[in-house]
């Protein structure tokens, strides 16, 4: 199996009450699930785009994939994020490229593609047009910095996203958290908006709710249903990459076998299971971990 995986790569800096760290950032959490929960024979695809002077930040992933993709810049986006117990994330960035040079061969033909929007920029309304009419596999989109205007200062903060409809009908499966789903409809209830956005065409909608879990909407003759799963009971230390673990192994178990409770699950149990690791090497470990973990 081939995917296609598309976003920016940034470099995090993650503010703690207590401490800084630094760390590889954006698609790199979304690419590193991919990697450590695919079989052997599976390939991964990524389009994004690298600097020289940072590549030794994500080699422990970037170089066992294919780059073929990788499109060399003089810089690379930077985040801070501010970790703030029980609250939304507050989310600054620096030096925002511009979009991502989509330089995918159609002749690659993957079994489904990925789109994580880490800065928002990643890729244009016209992009995802382009890659619905190209290919007829099933494209997966997180939401994630779309949600997020840009202010004085490049500080982010939710708003409505423009011309949503358009995205929507572009993509097959949309993942946002409990906080951006409020992006993407101006109706108040979650329900509400899974029914509206789900009129547009995407078969799922996904909205990852942290340490609660994740609940999957779908509809059929105009009747919303869903499912949740409650999340894993951990001893949670990282809160970074988790809902991106979470997009890329649900994702890869849908295209696998077409059991999208089952992928519900996985990826649910991916994300606990990251939350556990202190350093990121440990996602070496993702799959045997997920698996020992997933019922």
């Amino acid at each position: 199996m081939k995917i296609l995986v598309i976003g920016h790569t940034v470099e995090d800096y993650i503010h703690y009450p207590d401490r800084l760290e630094n760390k590889p950032g954006g698609i790199f959490y979304s690419t590193s699930g991919f990697r450590f929960i695919k079989e052997d024979d599976d390939e991964i695809l990524l389009c994004t785009s690298v600097t020289e002077s940072k590549k030794g930040l994500f080699s422990f992933v970037y170089d066992s994939i294919n780059n073929k993709y990788f499109d060399d810049v003089d810089a690379i986006p930077t985040i801070h994020l501010n970790i703030i117990e029980g609250k939304e994330r507050h989310e600054k960035y620096e030096n925002i490229t511009d979009r991502i040079n989509l330089k995918y061969d159609p002749a690659d033909e993957p079994d489904g593609i990925f789109i994580n929007m880490i800065t928002g920029f990643d890729i244009t309304i016209e992009d995802i047009k382009k890659l619905r009419k190209t290919f007829s596999v099933p494209i997966y989109i997180d939401l994630h910095s779309l949600c997020r205007g840009i202010e004085e200062g490049y500080k982010r903060n939710f708003r409505q996203i423009p011309d949503f409809k358009t995205w929507a009908e572009s993509v097959d499966i949309i993942q946002c958290n409990e906080n951006e789903v409020f992006t993407i409809s101006d109706k108040t209830s979650e329900q509400e908006i899974a029914k509206e956005v789900l009129s547009y065409g995407p078969k799922y909608l996904v909205v990852t709710k942290g340490a609660s879990g994740a609940r999957l909407y779908s509809l059929a003759n105009n009747e919303l249903a869903s499912y949740f799963i409650p999340s894993l009971k951990v001893n949670a230390i990282n809160k970074v990459g988790c809902g991106d673990v979470f997009g890329a192994t649900f994702f890869y178990s849908y295209l696998k076998e077409r059991d999208v409770i089952k992928a519900l699950r996985l990826g649910n149990a991916a994300a606990g299971v990251l939350s556990t690791y202190k350093e990121i090497t440990k996602i070496k470990d993702l799959k045997n971990d997920v698996l020992s973990r997933y019922n």
